[in-house]
């Protein structure tokens, strides 16, 4: 059984709803539609987050990032 939940819209939603219904889709299918398509996008950039942080950062190449751009900023100074 499905649950009936209420919003309270602005007229940006009303807006995007109007977009979201013109190929003649009900506001109730539009809203679930949007609903399942922001639920997979959240669930698609978590798992690229995690696939980043898993993925090997390799050995330290032993240059000071930092330190070559303060040092390019003291040359460009002269």
């Amino acid at each position: 059984m499905a649950d009936t939940i209420t919003i309270r819209s602005d007229a940006e939603t009303e807006h995007a709803l109007d977009v979201l219904t013109q190929d003649g889709s009900s506001r109730s299918a539009a809203i679930r539609q949007a609903v399942l398509e922001a639920a997979l996008r959240k669930e698609r950039a978590a798992a690229m987050r995690r696939a980043v942080l898993r993925m090997p950062l390799g050995e330290p190449d032993g240059i000071d990032i930092a330190a070559e751009i303060a040092r390019n900023r003291e040359d460009d100074g002269r």
